[in-house]
């Protein structure tokens, strides 16, 4: 059975590698291997992913509450949790001395993160 393959136009190939070159002209020239600077930026990247999938679920959270598809229960559990990861995250933050601008990274078309 063959691949399923994925169909380009010039077009959209030049806009994919015109993307590219952005990303890397954004990027360092080197990657700073001392081990502060590594510990700190690993902590940035996990709290960033972290605070993406936050974002993620309270917009879930809010479609799926507006929608009426939640009981008064599950909404009660779902507001605790919520605000329980917002305290961790904080307490998480501190300990890595990042902050929320250090998590609001540009998502491109998306914007930025917060």
């Amino acid at each position: 059975m063959p691949a399923p393959g994925i169909e380009a136009s010039a077009g959209s190939v030049d806009a994919f590698e015109a993307e590219l070159r952005a990303v890397a002209r954004a990027l360092p020239d080197r990657i700073d291997a001392d081990p502060e600077h590594v510990e700190a930026g690993l902590a940035r990247l996990v709290l960033t992913l972290v605070e993406l999938l936050r974002n993620v679920l309270e917009h879930q959270a809010i479609r799926r509450m507006d929608g009426g598809s939640l009981s008064e229960e599950q909404i009660e559990r779902l507001g605790l949790s919520l605000m329980r990861l917002n305290e961790r995250m904080a307490e998480l933050k501190a300990a890595f001395h990042v902050t929320d601008d250090d998590l609001n990274i540009d998502l491109g078309p998306l914007g930025r993160l917060r």
